[in-house]
């Protein structure tokens, strides 16, 4: 019987092995011409692993992991052995241009594993891979409110077909692509299972599915996105895409257990909607003319701030667009990449590449400018200033609820106050505020409590605002077109904060949040709501929706005066006592 510590020493050879091959082949592959990939915990295309037969996969030591239109990714550790070779010439065949990647031994055999639950899933259940994209797009130009999606399920329901989970899931993804969802959600309940979409950021109900039809339809999208079918009790994503139209679609599926059973959220990834140019962003031409500005600085750090969903990555790659020549490198790490962007080295964080060690390898690759998803914690803001410090150009978002609220959110990351004035040059906030419908938007007199509050913001914006009186504003009512919401579409809300003298002595000096404000009153740059209430007098938007998604009461107006020092008097510096 062998010892025990003999087996804990076994254990931790074969790890070693493992890191030490993982390693090998990370310096390999650029010697050899090739970009190194690790497959563990890489979620992969179900679609790109069935164009290679797991015999031919074992055979060739490689395996397809990714398919993005005609571009299939392929992983390998003998990139020049003959049946390597046979296998590529056979996908080039097919009229597929092969991304060839080399990996671990450990990785192909993680990735092999999929060949088996994909045969135990399509021997269970027959064809249930197939949705039709052509049946998708066809119905989807059928439908233009949220009634023709519960409409077109009345039907379904009424007929017995044997493909009416294929139908039905066709459906589910046609009324989202027609409607312009961003996610959709399908929540099972005791008596039904509830689905619903995300429309301009509000969830609506659409219809409630029978519950018979409940775990058939879970299965066939767990399949779709590369899960594991007889897993129940634990969280899942995954991914799949499909062609709508001329369009590629991507799909991110999230799943987790429930009391009721799995509750699964598809966020759809459309580049057709995706919009992702300066132009597009609605930014005020004050503010404008500042990002325009910062863009044209070689190093820095520039931040955007704001909750989940109110839109800082779009506002990230349109930047990045606004800045990229060939004559840049850059390199982005993010969780997960929602678009690619032609031209751009774009990476994505997983066990083995997190956003710290992710982004210290980033520097070995000699880019201009870098692009991280979020700054989470202090080794990631602290490796983000030092590469800003250095001659690159940073851009990253923050979980904050304003632009001012950026600064003590650093400090209390572990960011010494001293160094954020070298480093970070420009702070955004921003919100997304539904759009008011063109065809269904009516005028009113607003009451003398929205009179006196539109005139109060409206009085702190850097420029003239005319105020008519009596006020007249626009409000939402519903129609056909826009699915009895009143709105149709979404515009961005912007305020931001340029880090030059006066702000850096106040984050150093006092880093709450109205003394910063104080402090960048100067630079003339409208604050959220000031930029909201501009875009509610034109009609763009209503006053509900603005107070529904920015904090109205916070307003310049209403912000403290900072102390002023008297003479002789030393005020307490707020940075000596920070921990």
């Amino acid at each position: 019987m062998p010892d025990f510590n003999d087996s804990i020493s076994n254990t931790q050879i074969a790890e070693l092995r493992k890191r030490g091959e993982e390693k090998l082949m990370q310096s390999l592959a650029p010697q050899y011409g090739y970009d190194y990939i690790d497959l563990h915990g890489y979620t992969l295309n179900p679609e790109a692993l069935t164009n290679i037969s797991e015999a031919d996969a074992r055979a060739a030591h490689m395996v397809a992991f990714e398919l993005n239109r005609k571009v299939i990714s392929v992983a390998t550790n003998a990139p020049n052995q003959p049946a390597t070779n046979r296998v590529v010439q056979g996908l080039q065949n097919k009229g597929y241009t092969v991304a060839l990647y080399l990996c671990s031994n450990a990785s192909l055999e993680h990735a092999f594993a999929r060949y088996a639950d994909h045969k135990s899933a399509t021997a269970s259940k027959r064809g249930v891979l197939d949705i039709n994209p052509e049946d998708i797009f066809r119905t989807a130009k059928n439908i233009t409110t949220v009634q023709d999606v519960a409409t077109g399920f009345d039907t379904i329901g009424s007929i017995n077909s044997p493909r009416r989970i294929s139908e039905t899931l066709e459906l589910i993804f046609a009324g989202a692509l027609a409607l312009k969802a961003s996610d959709i959600h399908i929540e099972p309940e005791v008596q039904a299972v509830r689905l619903r979409y995300r429309l301009d950021g509000v969830l609506l109900d659409i219809f409630n599915l029978e519950q018979m039809l409940y775990g058939r339809i879970i299965s066939r999208l767990k399949l779709l996105a590369g899960m594991t079918l007889n897993q129940r009790k634990e969280a899942q994503d995954g991914r799949f895409q499909f062609n709508f139209g001329e369009r590629e679609i991507e799909v991110r599926a999230s799943i987790i257990p429930g009391s009721s059973g799995e509750s699964m959220v598809m966020r759809l990834l459309d580049p057709g909607v995706a919009s992702f140019s300066m132009d597009k962003l609605q930014l005020n031409p004050l503010l404008l003319k500042v990002m325009q500005e910062q863009l044209k600085r070689p190093n820095g750090l520039i931040i955007t701030t704001g909750p989940t969903g109110s839109g800082k990555t779009t506002a990230l790659y349109a930047f990045l667009r606004a800045v990229h020549d060939s004559e840049k490198k850059i390199i982005t790490i993010e969780n997960p990449v929602e678009y690619k962007l032609d031209g751009i080295v774009q990476t994505q964080v997983g066990p083995d590449y997190s956003f710290s060690s992710g982004l210290r390898a980033i520097l070995r690759q000699d880019p201009d400018i870098i692009m991280i998803g979020e700054i989470r914690d202090r080794e990631v803001a602290e490796t983000a200033i030092h590469a800003a410090q250095t001659g690159h150009l940073v851009f990253s978002t923050l979980h904050t609820n304003s632009a001012v609220g950026g600064f003590p959110r650093l400090i209390d990351l572990g960011v010494d106050s001293r160094i954020i004035g070298s480093s970070v040059n420009i702070m955004l906030g921003q919100r997304l505020a539904r759009v008011l419908c063109k065809e269904c938007k009516s005028t009113y007199e607003a009451s003398e409590r929205e009179t006196a509050l539109v005139t109060n913001i409206a009085s702190g914006y850097p420029e003239h605002v005319d105020i008519p009186s009596p006020l007249v504003l626009y409000k939402s009512v519903g129609c056909p077109a826009c699915g009895g919401t009143g709105y149709k579409g979404r515009c961005s809300i912007f305020e931001a904060v340029v880090i030059d003298n006066e702000v850096e002595e106040a984050v150093i000096r006092d880093p709450r949040e109205h003394i910063i404000l104080a402090a960048a009153e100067k630079q003339n740059i409208p604050t959220m709501a000031e930029d909201g209430i501009v875009k509610v007098l034109e009609g763009i938007t209503s006053l509900d929706e603005l107070e529904r998604v920015v904090d109205l009461s916070n307003t310049r107006s209403n912000t403290p005066t900072p102390p002023t020092e008297p003479e002789g008097e030393v005020i307490d510096d707020f940075a000596s006592h920070i921990v």
